[in-house]
This record gives structure tokens, sequence and C-alpha cells, in this order.
């Protein structure tokens, strides 16, 4: 994407075209303008559309240019933090509507494929976090207990299922999600944006927003070439916001993560590797995680930046990494590399921002933008159409605020990855 084969890798190789469009020109008007085209903006666009209200949605560079297209594919249900510390992080009203509307995300991720017909390479077989070492395995022990007692379909499973699943036996145990599954990100994305189309909403590529001004009851954004006037803004820049919004690029401390694709597998290791096609993660705390493409290729990334030397070592260590997790493969061969940045916030959890009237959006999805992304443009789709007040949303409104050091913050996490791994895997 952008002529970049490292933005968007295995994804832009084979996902299906995105629909046409181009830059904004001239002035127009509109019901409800939306400022970026990922998972939350056409997910808005597309309930907008279909509720029969005038939608324009402006992206600044490529449907699926930001998280949306190159992240990991894991459809995860909930959140990195454990259920029952969000009602203490968020207070008992919006963390148990918080932990109620994420679990039920990835069916409401399906159920859009589904309707709409997107050719997205689903996977319905769960998501399996895998446990290393007994602290590993005391942590997803927990979280198993605290999702049961919500009801929540899912299983502990000890280190032999693990293996018979994975195809590894480095893993003392594992959590199987059967809300959960994987797809392929940019594909799904890019199937949203053809069903907004489909209900009438108009797209712009290209079109980065530089400024944003109140006019009477209205508000004003525009481009430079051209603007959109409208009673409702809904921002959904997250992670890779600038211009007016660039606020909540601020408030976030941008993790580098990238994956690596193997070219497809021989049919004979297929049969031992993910036979079932689960999404895989585990709990180090310098995270790996890995799942299969429809065409057999392996999946495999991590923490890091591939760029300077981030390049060779992540890559070197992917291939060790692999080497001991599964020595059925063989040399190790990668098609396709990529990385991208996941916004963290403070404490782990999205917010939901209000930036002037009638200017508002949810961010902050801290490595689960798929269900929370699809999910959250509902909700602001409803509360535009005022089938939902401020009071009834599922997270507090708050104020952007900085975090201490980010920038900082940021140069340890990408050199911290590279030194990890270079040491990592060669004993």
């Amino acid at each position: 994407m952008l002529n970049d084969p490292r933005s968007h890798g295995l994804w832009e190789k084979t996902a299906p075209l995105p629909p046409s469009t181009g830059p904004l020109g001239g002035d127009v008007a509109a019901d409800v303008v939306i400022v970026g085209g990922g998972f939350t903006g056409l997910s808005a666009a597309l309930h907008l559309a279909e509720a029969g209200r005038r939608v324009v949605l402006l992206e600044g560079n490529e449907i699926g240019f930001g998280g949306a297209g190159r992240n990991v594919g894991l459809i995860n249900a909930g959140m990195w933090v454990m259920p029952d510390d969000l009602p203490g992080e968020l207070g008992p009203l919006h963390g148990e509507r918080l932990l109620d509307l994420l679990g039920n995300g990835p069916r409401v991720v399906m159920d859009l494929i589904d309707r709409h017909g997107i050719d997205c390479e689903l996977e319905r077989s769960g998501t399996l976090h895998c446990a290393v070492g007994e602290a590993g395995l005391k942590e997803i022990t927990e979280r198993a207990r605290q999702w049961q007692k919500r009801g929540a379909p899912v299983m502990l499973l000890d280190a032999d299922a693990t293996a018979r699943r994975v195809g590894s036996t480095a893993y003392t145990g594992s959590l199987l999600d059967m809300r959960a599954g994987t797809l392929q990100p940019l594909a799904y994305v890019r199937g949203l944006a053809h069903a907004a189309v489909r209900a009438g909403a108009i797209l712009h590529t290209s079109s980065r927003v530089v400024s944003f001004a109140r006019a009477g009851s209205g508000c004003t954004v525009s481009t430079g070439r051209g603007s959109v006037t409208a009673p409702w803004v809904i921002v959904a820049t997250d992670a890779y916001s600038t211009g007016p919004w660039e606020t909540v690029r601020r408030e976030q401390v941008h993790l580098p993560y990238f994956n690596l694709a193997t070219r497809p597998l021989p049919p004979d290791v297929l049969k031992s590797i993910l036979p079932g096609r689960e999404g895989v993660w585990d709990t180090k705390e310098i995270l790996s995680s890995f799942r299969m493409d429809r065409a057999g290729r392996l999946v495999f990334g991590s923490v890091g930046a591939l760029r300077n030397t981030g390049t060779a070592i992540h890559t070197g260590w992917a291939r060790r990494s692999l080497k001991r997790l599964f020595p059925q493969l063989g040399p190790v061969e990668f098609e396709c590399e990529w990385y991208g940045q996941i916004g963290m916030t403070d404490n782990a959890l999205p917010r939901f921002h209000r930036f002037a009237p009638n200017v508002i959006g949810f961010s902050g999805y801290n490595g689960r933008g798929i269900a929370p992304g699809t999910v959250f443009g509902r909700v602001l789709a409803r509360h535009v159409l005022g089938e939902i007040g401020e009071g009834d949303l599922p997270l507090p409104l708050t104020d952007p605020k900085e975090p201490a050091f980010r920038g900082l913050k940021e140069v340890y996490y990408e050199a911290g990855a590279q030194i990890a791994h270079f040491a990592g895997e060669r004993l």
C-alpha cells in the first residue's frame, strides 16, 4: 500500500480490491461526516447509511491503511484487562456494560460478514491463549474462571490437548475461546467499505482532514481541496490520528508489531500445525502470535518494527522461534513481512471522547481492534441516530490526556524488543 511492501504485506497481496474511491473535491453537505476508514469508521458509515442518513467518510490514505489493514487478524472477545478488573477501572455500570458488549463482539463481526457476503477468509474455530510456564498457566486459569462465571464458552485445555491443537509441545496449557476466530483483516475492512457504498455512503480516500470549525449548528471539516459540513462528526482515526484530532494519537503510546508469512506449507505439515485453524497468542511479556491463512501460510508475529536493524533481528529471531516451536517445518522462508503500530492507553482500555458538541469518537483499542472497532462503530451510529443517549454508552466520557514520557516509552519498546529478540531462542 502506497508502494510500501512492509506496510500491509500478505494482506495487501491476497485481499480483494476495495471500492473505487477518490479524493474529496469541492464543498458538500451531509448528515454525518466520518474521519477515518478503518473498522470503526466503516462500521459507523454502514449502519448510518442503512438507516437512511447521508454519510461522507474521509480517509487520509487508503481504506484500511492504519491498524485495520495490518493486524494479525484475531477476532478476540474482550480486552487485555481481566474481566473482573473492568468494573474497578470503569465503575460497575460501564465495566459490566463493556464486558457484555465486547464479549459478544466477535458474533457481531461474523454476522456482518454473513449478511453482506464479505470474502475475508473467516474461520470460526476460536482462539487459543497459550500458557508459557507455570506463571502463564496461572494467568489463563484465572482468566478462564472469570469468563466462565459470566457464562462465556471458554475452556481450559491441558498441555496435551494444547499440543494436539497447536502442533507444538511448548505450552503448559491454553484457554480456548469459542466466541472468537480469525479473518483476513484488510479483506474484512474492504468488505465493510463495499457494504457501506452499497448502502449509500460516500467514501473519499487521499482526503486527509487538515482543519475543523464550528459552522452555526453544524461542523465543517476541510481537506484543503474540499470540505464537508454536517451536524455530526465521528472521529475514527485512532492511533494513526493527525491534524485536528492528533490529540488521539498523543494519548496513546505506540507499540510496534510485525508479522511474517511463510510460503504455503506442504499438506503433511499442515496436518500437524493448527489443524483446526485457531488463532494463537501466548502469555509472554513480549508476546508472539500465529495463525494460518486460507492458502496454508503460517503468519507469525511479535513486538517490533521491521526497519533499520530491527528487520534482520526480528526475522532471525522468528526463524529460530519457529524452529523450536515447530521442528516439522524445516527451513523457513518468509514470503511477506510487514508491521504497524498498536496504540496503547495507560490502562489498556479504549476511550470515548466528545471533542466538541456533536463531535465524538472511540479510540485506544490496545491491539483489539477488529471486534471492538466494529461494535463501537455501530454504537456511534446508534448514538447519532438518537437510539441511545450518552449515558447509555459502554464507556464514560473522558478528555484526551497525554501519558508521561510517551516518546521515551516508544523508543524503549522498539529498542527493547530488538534486544530481547537478538538474544532470544539461541540455546
